[in-house]
């Protein structure tokens, strides 16, 4: 993995679990959507994005993205090296089979 795409993906991860501790939900999850993104082909980063969603949606109470999340936990540990639908945020309130465009930024970390 490039340097570039490994500090992108370790910010995204550190400034999410720093929103969840001072219980800013919400904001941790525009982090886990892109840590998501810059994570799909990595099985056990890309169930971390989803296991730190669970936990947000917990923190609000948000039952349709915890139940939402659980079954993505187990499909990103056995599908992310087969297939994953490019762009896709993660949410529960997203298709996990829906593809999604992807920022220039992210695009380009990704290449």
């Amino acid at each position: 993995m490039n340097m570039k795409l490994q500090a992108a993906i370790d910010e995204a991860f550190a400034q999410a679990q720093q929103e969840l501790r001072a219980r800013r939900s919400a904001e941790a999850l525009v982090w886990l959507e892109r840590a998501h993104i810059l994570t799909q082909r990595r099985p056990w980063l890309h169930a971390r994005s989803h296991y730190l969603m669970l936990w947000a949606g917990w923190q609000q109470g948000d039952m349709r993205e915890v139940l939402g999340q659980m079954p993505r936990i187990l499909a990103a540990l056995l599908f992310s090296r087969i297939w994953v639908p490019i762009g896709n945020t993660g949410r529960a309130r997203v298709s996990a089979f829906q593809p999604m465009p992807i920022s220039e930024e992210l695009r380009r970390l990704l290449e």
